[in-house]
């Protein structure tokens, strides 16, 4: 951690770009020194938050995260431990006396308790793998964990014995898995994640589930502690029934399992009910359609009459948590780009009670907030703005206003001059849609200017932009562009009939949103036809291949790590086995027709704009091989492109920081090139 300093009750002010213009605007290197909060756990009494203080490390060029302390009048804000490691997972003792937590060594992760009264820290546990999803009993005695437990490959061939010293190629790897590799962790192991218990003071940990099935997240103990709930597949067929999963009881006594939910789609999130009677869950019987929404539903503790509860809002949920008196539930969903915190009865009347959840990418303006509640009913969250990544809220129980506890990144966007960010909505030309973007001004902003435009496309697409903060999308508009960063058809948070219109039809006419939201800003003084640019990343990345394919009115493009044909992509990709019938009917060899029609690489005849386009090296969800599809046809045509490869990168490719700006700066010296 890089700043240490005491804060107080500060209201960090969403008007940044309203100062002095004599502070300079936000740069590249500024990303370094950006901070934010992440999993706030709010203590039973409601009088201490223990949260995650996410930053970014100039030596190792990792992204990090510390566990502070701090009050909830804002006082005693302190550093957890003594570890100068990276910890996370903490988690209160039922009594709040205690904390635990995770903290990195050499050898992986281990657990640690915090003991409040005495301000002390010591590990616990000697474990064989990292431990995640912490979960205390009720009694405070036990401690509950999800833990890998390697398994075996198949082996065809015994090796034979070398010479002493003598230095042979590594022996084939062989798998008959179907999920065997996944984007930013690479080939993955055989074995399977099994959930264990160990006591809170310390001692061995024990294994609780079996078989040949993973069981992952933070088990739920049941009232009287003798067992776990959980969400997973324990069915014979679950590799390739992927899309489902069940609640499962299982004991801790004696590792019997009992079924809870049975029907085909998701079933997850579960949270018990004070009185332990109670069981809600989020899920949605699966139709097999591009989006689906997640609903509430109850069930009694053996599974019996379950039921769901009217949701009027026709926005996805999640993150439930019950109320104190167990008379409603607390539930996180996004409502036109923006993450919300709500609360329903038990009869199915929500209200909202906090906006602007999320700050915790810190790359692009996508969402992710999280919160917690004390046991009167206190709410600590991670707040965020176009102008500051996730600080540290609370709210008190039944009151309407927040108050912050954190303002950890004063020290530098404090002393910048940011872009503006304005809400910009148009209709489709296709359906009178009401389509949703953001404007990002430059920090010199001046309407009686002219701007290049910057389109940048999202990524998903079942995913959405919105207010918040985004040093890239600051990044270009400190490098003179006018951004416009939409969400079109597809995108979630309006509902589900929105989100599934691309349905066998991607990309379709989520093109003309986005054209269309072109010519709404074409219709503003500052911008003009000859100054246009585009770009994106993944699904971005298609929509921006799809637009230079389709028209020539762009100066320059930067395709990021596009899918440019749905055949390879659909059978060399990580998650190959996930888009089958609800991308597009059938597999690729059933329809070939379909697969290539929607497939950017059909339309590389057309394109006459000059391209850059980039991959991370070691992407395995939009694998290399598609990003060279559109570099080689178009050095094939003769048309200006150059080809970036982020060495080492995963699928996202700013997940280190210097990757993050390499990634901007070259996107933005490609379009200098052009303006």
């Amino acid at each position: 951690m890089k700043k240490f300093f005491l804060t107080g009750l500060v209201l960090f002010s969403c008007t940044v770009f309203l100062l002095a213009q004599d502070k300079p605007a936000f740069t590249s290197m500024d990303v370094f020194d950006l901070e934010w909060v992440n999993d706030p756990q709010i203590s039973p009494d409601g009088d201490w938050v223990v949260y995650g203080r996410g930053a970014m490390d100039i030596m190792t060029d990792r992204r990090t995260s510390q566990l502070w302390l701090v009050k909830t009048d804002g006082s005693s804000h302190q550093k957890l431990s003594h570890l100068d490691v990276r910890e996370s997972n903490a988690r209160w003792s039922p009594d709040g006396s205690r904390i635990a937590f995770t903290a990195s060594t050499d050898q992986g992760s281990e657990l640690y308790i915090y003991w409040v009264g005495s301000q002390k820290a010591a590990r616990v546990s000697q474990l064989s793998a990292s431990p995640s999803g912490l979960s205390w009993s009720p009694d405070g005695e036990w401690i509950a964990f999800s833990m890998f437990v390697p398994g075996k490959e198949l082996s065809l061939v015994k090796p034979h014995k070398k010479p002493a010293g003598a230095k042979w190629a590594a022996a084939p790897r062989i798998t008959t898995r179907l999920k065997h590799e996944a984007d930013g962790s690479g080939k993955l192991k055989p074995g399977f994640s099994h959930y264990f218990i160990m006591p809170a003071n310390g001692g061995k940990a024990r294994q609780i589930t079996s078989g040949d099935f993973h069981h992952r997240g933070a088990p739920t103990w049941t009232k009287d502690g003798k067992g776990l709930l959980f969400s997973g597949n324990r069915n014979v067929d679950w590799e390739y029934d992927f899309r489902n999963s069940e609640i499962y009881h299982v004991s801790v006594t004696d590792g019997t399992y009992k079924q809870l939910t049975d029907r085909k789609g998701p079933d997850r999130g579960l949270a018990l009910s004070p009185d332990g009677k109670t069981i809600a869950y989020t899920g949605y019987d699966d139709k097999v359609q591009t989006y689906q929404m997640n609903h509430i539903y109850l069930m009694n503790a053996d599974g019996s009459n379950k039921r769901m509860i009217k949701n009027p809002l026709d926005r996805s949920v999640g993150s439930l948590s019950w109320a104190p008196n167990g008379q409603g539930l607390y539930f996180t969903y996004d409502d036109k780009g923006n993450t919300k915190l709500g609360h329903t009865d038990l009869g199915g009347k929500p209200r909202k009670l906090a906006d602007d959840l999320g700050g915790t990418g810190v790359a692009r303006p996508y969402g992710g907030g999280s919160y917690s509640l004390s046991n009167k009913g206190d709410i600590a969250y991670n707040r965020t703005t176009p102008y500051h990544p996730g600080e540290l809220a609370v709210q008190a129980a039944g009151g309407k206003g927040y108050k912050m506890l954190t303002d950890l990144n004063s020290d530098i966007l404090g002393q910048r001059t940011l872009g503006r960010v304005e809400e910009l909505w148009w209709k489709s030309t296709v359906d009178q849609l009401d389509i949703q973007g953001w404007i990002v001004y430059p920090p010199d902003f001046d309407p009686n200017k002219k701007y290049p435009l910057l389109i940048e496309n999202h990524g998903g697409p079942i995913s959405n932009y919105g207010d918040r903060f985004s040093p890239e999308m600051q990044l270009y508009a400190t490098a003179g562009f006018v951004v416009l960063y939409p969400n079109p058809r597809g995108s979630t948070s309006y509902g589900e009939t929105f989100g599934n219109l691309l349905y066998h039809n991607y990309p379709g006419d989520d093109y003309h949103d986005v054209m269309d939201g072109v010519d709404a800003m074409l219709k503003k003084n500052y911008i003009t036809e000859d100054s246009l640019f585009v770009t994106g990343g993944s699904a971005g990345g298609i929509m921006s291949a799809w637009m230079i394919g389709k028209n020539n009115r762009f100066r320059a493009a930067a395709v990021i790590k596009p899918v440019m044909n749905w055949i390879s992509k659909t059978l060399t990709a990580d998650n190959y086995y996930g888009y089958a019938y609800s991308r597009y009917p059938g597999q690729p060899w059933e329809n070939v027709e379909d697969y290539w029609k929607f497939s950017p690489i059909s339309l590389v005849g057309n394109i006459e704009t000059p391209t850059l386009v980039m991959v991370g090296s070691a992407d395995m969800r939009t694998p290399l091989s598609e990003s060279k599809q559109l570099y080689h046809a178009l050095k094939l045509r003769k048309i200006e492109t150059a080809l970036v490869e982020v060495p080492g990168a995963f699928h996202f490719i700013a997940n280190r920081p210097s990757q993050l700006i390499t990634k901007i700066e070259h996107i933005v010296a490609w379009f200098d090139r052009y303006r």
